[in-house]
């Protein structure tokens, strides 16, 4: 058994023919040009969904971290300043409007959350 594993890992191996076989011509068997341009066309369009698409998740984790931001300041605003019309009960006045709700058209600015996160300015 070890003779014949000696004599087949010392055997060269043949030699490849430089030519195709017969009747094959180069075009069949290389992509040519136009396999080129597809590939690099698939490269480039999957390089710039790469690119848009890193931009989008950036964009949404921003507007994330600024919401929660804002939410922080407005409830330390609510802690650090009494409410006006609030009284002990809890309890609020008529026509007042605690902050961060929406009290109506006269309100103020009407401002709704989108779905994907957008706030836009009056309605949909």
């Amino acid at each position: 058994m070890h003779h014949l594993l000696i004599a087949l890992a010392t055997t060269p191996a043949p030699s490849p023919t430089p030519s195709l076989r017969p009747g094959l011509s180069e075009d069949q068997v290389t992509p040519g040009m136009w396999g080129f341009i597809m590939t690099a066309f698939f490269v480039l369009a999957t390089t710039l969904l790469i690119v848009d698409m890193v931009r989008r998740i950036r964009r949404v984790r921003y507007r994330a971290q600024v919401e929660e931001e804002r939410l922080a300041a407005l409830a330390a605003g609510a802690q650090d300043m009494e409410v006006p019309g609030v009284g002990g009960s809890g309890t609020q006045a008529p026509g007042t409007a605690a902050p961060g709700t929406h009290s109506g058209p006269q309100g103020g600015a009407d401002l709704r959350t989108e779905h994907d996160g957008d706030e836009g300015r009056g309605q949909r």
